[in-house]
């Protein structure tokens, strides 16, 4: 349990999906996690699992699908190097002619051992990003993240809120 933090809840998961509103579009969507800010309620972040569906196998085309979760709003899918990134996926097609080669890369879905949380959301939500490249049609995310609610001294709450906006 991260110091400072007294956990008011039981584990909890948050399923979540999104798709493009259009397909290759960069689409985001907004899940309200329903914390209390006048308690000083945070969520700490323990496991995410991102489950994009497959890009587009077109012969002579390279496909992708790029997805993350951030904890603020962003303008486009991030990695892990942007401070406000938690997790992402991206899955590739590369095709010639003759051939198609699926890669894909994830963050992993829970933390290396000893490693006790992901990162602290603590304002009230949390964002998803998709973008595909290349592909057919409009491609979609499901996930899930695990984590419980806690509460922060005022201190280490403003601290946490001012790092959350300030990595954005």
């Amino acid at each position: 349990m991260p110091t400072g933090l007294k956990p008011s809840s039981s584990p909890i998961a948050v399923s979540f999906s999104l798709a493009e509103s259009a397909a290759n579009t960069f689409t985001e969507d907004r899940i309200d996690l329903q914390l209390n800010p006048l308690d000083n309620e945070v969520f700490v972040v323990q496991g995410i699992n991102l489950d994009p569906t497959v890009p587009s196998a077109i012969a002579g085309t390279n496909t992708q699908i790029h997805v993350s979760l951030t904890s603020t709003s962003q303008s486009g899918v991030r990695n892990l190097s942007s401070p406000a990134c938690l997790a992402t996926s991206v899955m590739n097609i590369q095709a010639d002619a003759a051939s198609l080669v699926p890669f894909s890369r994830t963050s992993v879905d829970t933390p290396a051992a000893g490693v006790e949380y992901i990162g602290i959301l603590a304002t009230n939500d949390f964002f998803l990003q998709i973008e595909g490249t290349n592909n057919a049609g409009a491609l979609f995310l499901s996930g899930r993240m695990w984590g419980y609610r806690a509460t922060a001294s005022s201190s280490i709450y403003a601290a946490l809120v001012q790092s959350e906006v300030l990595s954005s």
